[in-house]
């Protein structure tokens, strides 16, 4: 399907650009363009791949002009450019309202413009009751691409909604691998909280499997297993084989103890897909006044799915989740050295 096909992803030195690298580079895909603001993450990834197929553009997605000299005969896009970080965002949330939703309206702007067939919008689970400054930006990124998809008739836009991706950049693992070599306390911040974990691959065939199978609107979710962060500590140090302190130290600014992938208006009309949900797009127009006298009883028994509920992996398989990453492999290897 990428036969020949040239696609754009913004945010692409990030940690999905490179794993979105990983996946496509040895197929018949044409060209791959990364845009990006940031030189020195474009310069080096240019020297780790060193291939032809991939092209670099600096630009922010605040800057529409940047994003139009990048995305001249591009078919597919997968708008990763995001500010992601809680704390950051609580404290400046009109900077992630410029990146995260300002951007993604000058994103779809340019890509309609310039006829692309396919944009994936990708979203977090924090964008589903939203507490947080990025949370909420992120939820608005959800409307702007749902209301876009409602006018556009040649540019097919959907979007992903996925929990924590270990091992992503500011994530918790790498801190507790960190503390560990350091021989400091595993700092937590709290050891009930609940969070989704999957791998950057599995984040990769969510996209894909969205290219595949969404229709203008979607947003589309993937079934992932969750853990306590206690847990997660835990499972951690003893891959390490050591017996690290853990101390708690509180939520943090606009931390959830738990988080949702789909609210429970959502899940009373999600479709379930196997290994995925399907949240179609509300195709209502401005016309309210049938909607005074008819309710919808689904939404008041539906629940949530969010990471109390979902898969709970115990220790042994938190353990076996981390060891099929290449990253932890790596770090363990180091250790034992």
């Amino acid at each position: 399907m990428f036969k020949d096909k040239v696609l754009l992803i913004t945010g692409g030195t990030g940690s999905f650009g490179n794993a979105v690298l990983e996946r496509f580079l040895k197929s018949d895909i044409k060209e791959i363009r990364i845009f990006s603001r940031d030189e020195k993450k474009q310069d080096d990834m240019r020297r780790l791949y060193n291939s032809d197929k991939i092209k670099y553009f600096i630009g922010d997605v605040r800057d529409i002009s940047g994003i139009k000299s990048a995305i001249y005969d591009v078919d597919y896009v997968f708008h990763a450019a995001a500010l992601k970080q809680v704390p950051s965002c609580e404290f400046f949330p009109m900077e992630a309202v410029r990146t995260n939703v300002i951007g993604t309206d000058n994103l779809l702007t340019a890509a309609i413009d310039a006829n692309v067939k396919k944009v994936i919008c990708l979203s977090t689970d924090k964008a589903a009751y939203p507490v947080n400054a990025m949370g909420t930006s992120k939820a608005m990124m959800e409307k702007v691409f749902v209301a876009k998809s409602r006018t556009s008739s040649k540019t097919l836009i959907c979007g992903t909604r996925y929990g924590n991706v270990m091992c992503s950049r500011g994530s918790v693992i790498p801190l507790f691998i960190e503390q560990i070599k350091a021989g400091k306390t595993l700092t937590i911040t709290e050891e009930s909280m609940t969070r989704y974990i999957m791998s950057l691959e599995e984040a990769v065939e969510l996209v894909v499997f969205a290219f595949q199978n969404a229709v203008a609107g979607d947003i589309m979710v993937q079934k992932a297993p969750a853990c306590t962060i206690g847990n997660l500590a835990i499972a951690v140090s003893e891959l390490f084989n050591v017996e690290a302190k853990i101390k708690v130290i509180g939520v943090r600014h606009g931390e959830k103890l738990h988080e949702t992938l789909l609210t429970s208006e959502e899940f009373s009309k999600a479709e379930d897909m196997g290994g995925f949900y399907r949240i179609p797009a509300d195709t209502r127009d401005l016309n309210y006044e049938k909607y005074f006298d008819k309710g919808d009883k689904k939404v008041a028994l539906a629940k949530e799915y969010n990471s109390e509920n979902t898969q709970r992996l115990n220790i042994e398989e938190i353990k076996a989740k981390l060891l099929s990453l290449d990253y932890v492999k790596q770090e363990l290897a180091s250790w034992k050295k």
